[in-house]
């Protein structure tokens, strides 16, 4: 509830905003209104509004084949963008598979962007229970208008995640947003597909069948029997009558025409300008004629002609507002007779679609735009001056234009920016309104800013406008925030990829050419377009490798290139190719080293690059070598707070290297050094230090935790919540992964620290977090989700809610398994991991042979991993452990549960001389498993003299009884 404002949904989730405003609204499918003919005869344009559906549906029977097929596959989760330009029909073709789907008990579901939405009604309550429902599908217009974390949070939505088929169908005009999304998708439980909407067949065959239905339907309205005789006024085979939309405006015209007794146009911009026409000639009508009158001798509508035209021309640029805001944008542009009269008879001539109830008025709505989007862009085109069409522009239309996209409200762009620039580039692009470039050019030239505001879709628009000025999209790329937003990702891309080809054809400079290349590929890299930013950054590399061969003043730039080169081959899964690229960096700083040409904070740099991608190999001995030779060399950088910084970083890393190989100690040492000088700079300075002092909290924690130093874990761990919890108070979208690891990690040390329902609450908040991560990036996150999964199943389960415990554990496997399928090396850890957990969530809730499955495939994993590498013999020995327990509780060859838990008390054993700190509390719970083994084996003397060990501490004696068996 937002100041008296409700609203409330059954069967689904509400996701809202801060404010109170819905991220976007559930409605169930509803078949369109029955419309009065009079009413659709006033303005003709209404019976080409998809709302209305005035033309039953016609043609496009391969689409709908398709899209039934995809319905009715085997997946459980499908997803598919259909993508098409405006006009194309594929509103339409939605809702008839919409009305098909719900013909065979499916509920049907349409999803409205929440942003800038009139509200609908506050009593509206939508029931999207699933009862006996064979399916669900949910419809999203206008798709790649949403910022892709919206769609996200649509797509966490519980409405979507029951046993039954669910199909959501993304609609668009085009596919560059796809690609992002469909990287947040692809996973096991999610089928991914995209589909074009190609234009009518050239053949005059289906078109004429598409333009017979629509004359048949129109003429019912106009109550004319027979229209056989009407031909199309354009032939239908030309090019531009490709769009469903061009087709049945022939043939709404051709039956106006035939109606008023005129003969219609001749060619599709005729057919166009015929309509706005009759919007012109209703407008004058209403003003002019005083029969429509309610009360004799007062005029109730009162606006002239030209204020409606300049209320249309607002309403296509803004959208349907609520009253109050439609009344003041209509007074600030000084209309006569004034805002409130203006936006009375503009919705006498444009109802809203769904209206409020009467007693409801502050929920009214008004500017209803113009119908279908395609004609609205061409009013707007044709109301600018500088076009050459038979239709009269308007001295006020730039004005007007740029008064609404120069508004400012509290410092923020206007909320109808991205509309505005998207109607207009869209009116702009290639074929249709070149004109509309002007406006743009001196729009954005002014304020370049507007662009980026404008978002990714209308983006994409004007980069493909092909007379907008080069330096508009110069301008607009300076714009962009610093680091990667994936809301702006495909658009950045295109604006980038446009200036990028321009600016190299007009430089013949080597150097100049591998940095536009160069900031190509960062740009697609931070979108997460490896295979993109791979081929610019190739690019750039052959450049520069020729450029060195001649100046050796090029291998700082071609070392840095290669490091780039490693991260962009990392994140395609491609860690050998990876591992080449950074090896050539280091080379390259190593031989600068020897003439002494180097930076040493470059040769730090592109070792620390080599460490990540030796870590992701599992060579884990390498990475830390690389990565104490970068701490060594920024040791002797700290002159400056930069330095420092940097110095900070490098130990904090190697802190956690030394943590991934079992030394503990010198992990802490490396990690607290850290902490002291990020400290030190946040005591200078706290706006730019947190994030620094917020990671090394966030590691000692786990560090100190590992050594048993429950206390000191708990306020490092404790720390790092708050401290991130402020970071993403500040910046959300930069800080929120960081406060998912965190919660991850506090909610372990409260858990070893016997706090269960806190160490929950933090696991449950950590889960949420990552999956909304991970649906936004999954490849980014979903390692970070399936850890934080795993840690819940655990939490769970000492809470005894073991099925909850099993599912989210099993969710946990799926993802290790998969990322290890790919890369054993740097993921088999985390399957057997998550494997060993599973095992004894399994057998708690009596999946007996499943359970043993899963335990023995853990230890076999683990076997595995100890023996290339002595780091996982901890964890070795947990396993056992916990194998032993399970057998034990499944009374499931207890001879093997014994060898198992002697096992690890061995090496257990070994570790504790090593590091007694951190694995002699595990001592006597391995003694206790194997002391039970053998009560229920029956071996009552050796389970006494082990009994007797553990009462005494004398672990030592117990081992020399275990050795003797």
């Amino acid at each position: 509830m937002e100041s008296g404002v409700g609203y409330g949904v059954q069967g689904a989730d509400i996701h809202v905003f801060g404010d109170g405003v819905p991220v976007y609204l559930l409605a169930n499918r509803r078949p369109p209104p029955v419309s009065d003919a009079k009413f659709l005869r006033e303005l003709p344009s209404r019976m080409l509004n998809a709302h209305f559906q005035v033309v039953d549906f016609t043609g496009r029977q391969d689409e709908l084949a398709q899209l039934r097929e995809w319905r009715d596959n085997e997946s459980r989760l499908a997803v598919r963008w259909l993508h098409g330009p405006g006009g194309q029909g594929k509103t339409r073709l939605a809702d008839q598979l919409a009305a098909e789907c719900a013909a065979l008990g499916w509920k049907a579901v349409t999803a409205l962007h929440g942003p800038g939405l009139v509200w609908p009604s506050p009593s509206l309550q939508e029931d999207l229970r699933l009862t006996d429902a064979a399916g669900v599908l949910l419809i999203v217009d206008y798709a790649d208008q949403w910022p892709l974390s919206h769609l996200t949070w649509l797509f966490s939505n519980a409405l979507l995640y029951h046993t039954i088929p669910t199909r959501i169908l993304l609609l668009a005009r085009s596919a560059n947003a796809w690609t992002s999304l469909r990287a947040t998708l692809v996973n096991n439980q999610v089928d991914t597909t995209t589909t074009e909407l190609n234009p009518l067949p050239d053949g005059p065959a289906g078109r004429l069948e598409m333009f017979t239905a629509a004359r048949k339907a129109f003429a019912a309205r106009y109550g004319l029997q027979d229209v056989t005789h009407l031909a199309p006024p354009t032939p239908l085979a030309d090019p531009e009558m490709g769009l469903t939309l061009t087709v049945h405006m022939a043939a709404l015209v051709a039956v106006d025409a035939s109606a008023q007794g005129c003969r219609p146009p001749r060619t599709p911009e005729g057919l166009t300008l015929y309509l706005l026409d009759r919007e012109q000639l209703h407008w004058a009508r209403l003003y002019g004629d005083g029969t429509h009158e309610l009360t004799p001798g007062q005029r109730t509508f009162r606006t002239p002609p030209d204020s409606m035209e300049r209320g249309v021309f607002t309403a296509a640029l803004t959208g349907a507002l609520p009253r109050a805001r439609a009344v003041h944008v209509l007074d600030s542009l000084h209309l006569a007779p004034g805002g409130e009269q203006v936006a009375a008879d503009h919705a006498h001539c444009y109802p809203p679609l769904t209206p409020s109830p009467p007693n409801e008025p502050e929920h009214l709505s008004a500017l209803e735009p113009l119908y279908p989007d395609r004609l609205a862009e061409d009013f707007l085109a044709l109301t600018l001056p500088g076009h050459h069409a038979d239709y009269s522009a308007q001295p006020w239309a730039s004005a007007t234009a740029q008064e609404l996209l120069t508004r400012v409200e509290d410092g923020f762009a206007a909320p109808w920016t991205s509309r505005a620039i998207g109607f207009l580039a869209a009116a702009a692009s290639p074929g249709r309104w070149p004109h509309v470039a002007d406006l743009l050019n001196r729009i954005l030239l002014n304020d370049p800013a507007l662009a980026v505001a404008a978002g990714s879709a209308a983006l994409v628009s004007l980069a493909e406008v092909p007379e907008l000025d080069p330096q508009v999209l110069q301008d607009i790329q300076l714009c962009f925030p610093i680091g990667p937003y994936p809301e702006l990702a495909p658009g950045r891309v295109a604006v980038t990829r446009k200036t990028t080809c321009h600016l190299l054809a007009r430089t013949s400079d080597p150097a100049e050419q591998a940095a536009l290349h160069t900031e190509l590929a960062v740009s697609a890299g931070e979108a997460g377009w490896n295979e993109e930013a791979l081929a610019a950054n190739e690019k750039a590399i052959r450049i520069r490798r020729r450029l060195a061969l001649e100046h050796s003043a090029q291998l700082p730039s071609l070392s840095r290139s290669l490091s780039r080169q490693s991260i962009f081959l990392s994140g395609l899964g491609r860690f050998h190719d990876a591992l080449t690229a950074s090896e050539q960096a280091v080379q390259i700083q190593r031989r600068l080293e020897e003439i002494r040409t180097g930076d040493e904070c470059d040769l730090a740099y592109a070792l620390s690059q080599h460490s990540n991608v030796l870590g992701e190999l599992g060579r884990l001995e390498e990475a830390l070598a690389a990565l104490e030779e970068a701490v060594e060399i920024q040791s002797r950088h700290v002159e400056t707070r930069d330095d420092r910084r940097s110095y900070a970083t490098a130990l904090g890393n190697l802190g956690k290297a030394l943590r991934k190989l079992d030394r503990f100690r010198q992990s802490v040492e490396a990690s607290l050094a850290a902490f002291m000088i990020r400290k030190a700079l946040y005591e200078e300075n706290a706006a730019d230090s947190l994030p620094g002092l917020a990671d090394s909290a966030n590691s000692l924690g786990i560090q100190m935790l590992q050594l048993r130093w429950f206390d000191k874990a708990v306020f490092f761990g404790e720390a790092a919540v708050y401290f991130y919890r402020q970071l993403v108070h500040a910046s959300r979208d930069m800080y929120e992964p960081d406060l998912a690891n965190s919660l991850t990690n506090l909610g372990l040390i409260l858990a070893e620290a016997d706090r269960d329902d806190e160490a929950l609450a933090h696991a449950e908040e950590s889960v949420e977090l990552n999956r909304s991560l991970a649906s936004a990036n999954r490849a980014a996150y979903e390692l970070q989700l399936a850890d934080a999964l795993s840690n819940l199943g655990l939490r769970l389960s000492l809470q005894e809610r073991m099925d909850e415990a099993v599912a989210a554990t099993w969710e946990a496997v799926q993802i290790h398994q998969r990322l290890a399928s790919d890369n054993w090396d740097a993921f088999g850890e985390r399957y057997a991991m998550s494997l060993s957990n599973l095992g004894y969530q399994l057998a708690k809730v009596g999946e007996r042979q499943e359970a043993l499955d899963v335990s023995n495939e853990a230890v076999l994993h683990y076997r595995k991993l100890s023996e290339t590498n002595s780091a996982f013999t901890s964890e070795l020995a947990r396993t056992l452990l916990s194998y032993a327990g399970i057998r034990l509780y499944l009374h499931e060859e207890e001879g093997a549960a014994l060898q198992a838990a002697a096992e690890s008390f061995t090496l257990y054993s070994k570790l504790t001389a090593k590091l007694p700190e951190a694995f002699a509390a595990h001592l006597p719970v391995t003694l206790s498993a194997v002391a039970d083994a053998l009560s229920v084996l029956g071996r009552e003397t050796e389970e006494g003299q082990i009994r007797q060990c553990i009462e005494n501490a004398d672990f030592a004696a117990a081992a020399n009884i275990l050795a003797a068996w």
